[in-house]
């Protein structure tokens, strides 16, 4: 592309009030294959529509993740619940609430790799992205349903380590998010309830039966709402504990199992 088109992308951008307009313009710039294009893709960006929905793809944790329109698109801060997961050294691992996939394939080490969603159009999304991985998962399947019940039973006790970033906006703050979220992410993704950890209670009441001794449960969550959702793991009897990272603003949720 010319110089010219990507001065005049980035000041588009700006108009529409993009914050990192340099930086979205060589993501755009590079990813359209014609002038054509990029003015739709251009056009598309403007109107509100997520970068990673435009372009197809988002940058997690030093790959890209194919996202499509209607799916959930990863953010920077959940690096630090596979950081968590990674830490644990899981063999097998669920990915619950899967959206993408991006949180599963992005732990190193895991041997087998289960995701899940309600979602059809996110789970044919994290299924593409399982398979383009190739060899590097030897075992990975996708289902799909309302949280466990879209696991077959014969994966009862399996799990080294349940991830799960579960939607946790209280219901009364969608409206607040920014406009490329709500208008453009499905409701199912963001909406935690009216106090934001409702799915968090029931991620922990069914996660016993689902771990392996040992195991652990890690729940993305925020600053505001760590408690509650410590709560709902100690409630649900396993042993619970808050990490937090002031780099990344993230807050996760670790509850283990005994022996």
């Amino acid at each position: 592309m010319a110089e010219l088109e990507y001065d005049e992308v980035v000041s588009s951008l700006r108009g529409a009030g993009c914050v990192f307009a340099e930086e979205e313009a060589e993501i755009l710039v590079e990813s359209a294959p014609n002038s054509d294009e990029l003015t739709e893709m251009l056009g598309r960006r403007i109107a509100g529509e997520p970068l990673e929905h435009v372009v197809g793809w988002v940058w997690f944790c030093g790959r890209r993740i194919a996202v499509a329109p209607g799916v959930f698109v990863p953010r920077r801060r959940t690096e630090f619940l596979v950081e968590c997961t990674a830490a644990l050294h899981p063999s097998t691992l669920l990915d619950l609430c899967c959206g993408s996939g991006a949180i599963g394939l992005s732990v190193p080490g895991v041997t087998e790799l289960h995701a899940a969603d309600i979602d059809s159009v996110a789970g044919e999304c994290a299924s593409r992205n399982l398979a383009d991985v190739g060899g590097t998962v030897p075992v990975g399947r996708v289902h799909c349903g309302d949280l466990y019940d879209a696991l077959p039973p014969e994966l009862h006790g399996r799990f080294d380590a349940i991830v799960v970033n579960a939607p946790y906006v209280p219901t009364g703050d969608i409206g607040l998010m920014p406009r490329e979220a709500r208008d453009h992410e499905p409701h199912i993704a963001l909406d935690g309830g009216a106090d934001g950890v409702r799915l968090h209670r029931r991620v922990a009441a069914g996660a016993e039966e689902w771990l392996a001794p040992g195991g652990c449960l890690l729940i993305e969550t925020s600053a505001l709402l760590m408690n509650s959702t410590l709560r709902a793991v100690v409630d649900a009897g396993l042993v619970g504990r808050i990490c937090e990272s002031e780099t990344s603003d993230a807050v996760v949720v670790i509850g283990s199992m005994g022996e």
